[in-house]
């Protein structure tokens, strides 16, 4: 199955935990905190929404930064996902 976003929705998915930390401590899934990067992997095409016109800043394979509880998360194909609205991606990160 593949997902098409509409208007100015996005597609993200998360990032995987760092499994080490920088002095080189694995830590157990548990111990690992929810990184809030996420990589887009598809794009709305923008448009009119609520009257404004909304131009879309990110791109596909941008890494940005979101808000913990932000979208609406799904599962396709035993991948997860998390649909988002452009206005709730807080940065993108370079």
């Amino acid at each position: 199955m593949n997902l098409k976003p509409l208007s100015d929705r996005v597609i993200v998915k998360q990032i995987e935990a760092e499994e080490k930390t920088k002095s080189g401590i694995i830590l157990t899934s548990a111990a690992q905190e929810k990184p809030q990067v996420y990589e887009v992997v598809a794009v709305g095409p923008g448009g009119k929404v609520d009257g404004e016109d909304v131009v879309m800043t990110v791109k596909i394979g941008d890494r940005v930064l979101m808000g913990k509880y932000s979208g609406t998360e799904v599962k396709v194909d035993d991948d997860e996902y998390t649909i988002v609205k452009q206005g709730d991606i807080l940065a993108i990160v370079e």
